[in-house]
């Protein structure tokens, strides 16, 4: 454990949390043993990860007929399943949570992905799930919609903790950042406390090099051989957006948390919230399986990062303190010559479809998980 990069990485103020959670994970120890040996002090829960889980194993088969027999609709026996996982991982995170003073130790679920464009529909169900699984290190995650950045505000006035989801853009991030601001200052008004508050603003990275590098694949097949200072360019972008994004965003969170407004939160207690690097497994075999690791190291993020990265970063990781703030001129220039004449990106455009795609990413497994306990209730249902 000593040579784990993980444990240097912690020491250089980022968290490392992991994206998968499941009741086996839990009901085995290996839970435990990922946060001793991996040094992991939080975690994130996706709908896919169940729904892999109840489909495959038998885990969830007792709780899944007595929902049944007690005349529970689909989505009441999804709650039930899942609140109870929650509930059960967020206990044995609790000592990081106490020992971190409330920076650490959280465990996120997310509403309902259908209702990422309904406000005040998100808000009722943040403020239902946050009752019901009634742990102080819960995070409900609300995506970073134009519909949930209202929501979002109104949960963080209301005491509810959240992790802010499916950021791309630096002006997303940036309306996230500010959400949170306007909710604690609500609070503030209100009279109401604000020191065990906490908030993470996930900012996504490898699907925007994904669409970033199928656009340049896309033009490079439409240029000649007598462009080659074009070609060139074009080829030195690829893989280089998405960090390039996160250090300008990184750079924007030091302006807010620097800012007056916050300034005067902190004197009454706020917690920073911290920038949250996500969707950090490497889509494309030419990249290194650690990049979204090894750039993008500093004080007050965490890098949430799903199993096999996690030993991947265990294995052969390339630490070193405050990598997220290495030549952030040139990422700024990075992003400005997207929309230059022989790049041809817009900016804008890619990030926009990006939120709509991964609702539709988010949504998908959703609906696969729901379908699969009615499958495995109608298995479980004696003729």
């Amino acid at each position: 454990m000593a040579n784990n990069p993980i444990f240097k990485i912690k020491e250089y103020g980022q968290s490392i949390w992991m994206d998968y959670l499941d009741r086996q994970l839990i009901e085995s120890g290996e839970l435990k043993n990922k946060i001793e040996t991996r040094g992991i002090s939080g975690i994130t829960s996706n709908p896919k990860s169940f729904a892999k889980a109840v489909s495959n194993n038998r885990v969830y088969d007792s709780d899944i007929e007595a929902g049944i027999k007690g005349g529970k609709s689909t989505s009441e026996i999804y709650e039930s399943l899942i609140f109870e996982d929650i509930r059960n991982a967020c206990d044995i995170f609790r000592p990081i949570y106490d020992e971190s003073g409330g920076t650490d130790g959280f465990v996120s679920i997310e509403v309902s992905p259908h209702l990422a464009r309904d406000t005040q529909r998100t808000v009722e169900e943040a403020r239902r799930f946050f009752r019901a699984i009634d742990r102080d290190n819960v995070f409900i995650k609300i995506p970073g919609t134009k519909e949930g950045f209202p929501a979002i505000e109104q949960a963080i006035s209301e005491g509810i903790n959240v992790n802010i989801t499916l950021l791309f853009s630096v002006e997303s991030y940036v309306e996230s950042a500010w959400a949170y601001v306007r909710g604690l200052e609500a609070r503030v008004a209100a009279g109401k406390p604000i020191e065990n508050i906490a908030s993470v603003a996930s900012f996504f990275l490898s699907r925007i090099d994904t669409k970033v590098d199928n656009r340049i694949d896309e033009r490079l097949k439409r240029i000649g051989t007598e462009e080659l200072n074009e070609e060139a360019r074009l080829r030195e972008l690829k893989g280089k957006v998405a960090i390039a994004n996160a250090k300008v965003a990184y750079q924007r969170f030091k302006e807010i948390i620097e800012s007056d407004r916050f300034k005067a939160l902190a004197e009454q207690g706020a917690n920073i919230q911290r920038v949250l690097w996500a969707s950090t497994s490497t889509k494309n075999p030419d990249y290194s399986d650690v990049m979204y690791v090894n750039e993008l190291i500093g004080p007050n993020t965490v890098n949430t990062l799903p199993p096999d990265t996690i030993e991947a970063c265990a294995d052969h990781a390339d630490v070193a303190p405050n990598r997220v703030e290495t030549e952030a001129d040139k990422a700024q220039k990075t992003l400005e010559s997207l929309g230059e004449p022989d790049i041809q990106i817009d900016y804008d455009q890619v990030m926009a479809e990006l939120v709509e795609e991964g609702i539709e990413k988010f949504a998908k497994p959703f609906d696969s998980l729901m379908k699969s306990i009615e499958e495995k209730a109608e298995q479980l249902t004696p003729v």
